[in-house]
């Protein structure tokens, strides 16, 4: 008897296309969203089509955690952007930390969902990268390096609630 496993590869090139990946690796997820980025990058995390499978995710699944490294949180917590807004609302299930110094030179960006899918880039400068979903999981390594980073991760203040005075 054959075990039929279902996978798809494809590559992407275009900020159209990579947005388009990191809003399916969001809607895949049913318990954990790993996300590795420079900056929050706008114009991927602050997208509709990325906030709304997010807000289902931490909402509609008690057991829903993200989990965001941030190489540069100053360029992160800026103003207005919507994913901050809900990380320091939803402070339960949504849990951001920076980079520590020894990874900041790392130049991949990639965001995967429990461990079936993933949307990777090798150069955030570039938005050419890949997508993998699979019914049997993907490659463990990313899972390992954002696991190893964020051992060795802090939360910066920039990227803490910002408590009001009632």
């Amino acid at each position: 008897m054959w075990l039929e496993v279902h996978c798809t590869k494809r590559v992407v090139s275009t900020v159209e296309e990579y947005r388009a990946a990191v809003t399916e690796i969001a809607m895949r997820a049913r318990r954990t969203l790993y996300i590795y980025t420079p900056d929050l990058e706008p114009m991927l995390y602050d997208q509709d089509c990325f906030l709304e499978p997010l807000k289902r995710l931490v909402l509609a699944r008690s057991h829903g955690r993200v989990r965001v490294l941030v190489g540069d949180p100053v360029r992160a917590s800026r103003d207005g952007h919507r994913f901050m807004q809900m990380a320091r609302r939803l402070t339960s299930s949504i849990s951001l930390r920076i980079v520590p110094g020894d990874y900041r030179g790392d130049p991949c960006a990639y965001i995967v969902a429990d461990d079936k899918a993933i949307a990777y880039r090798a150069h955030t400068s570039r938005w050419t990268g890949f997508v993998e979903i699979s019914d049997q999981g993907i490659d463990r390594r990313h899972i390992d390096h954002f696991e190893s980073v964020w051992s060795g991760s802090l939360v910066a203040p920039e990227l803490q609630p910002i408590l009001l005075d009632s």
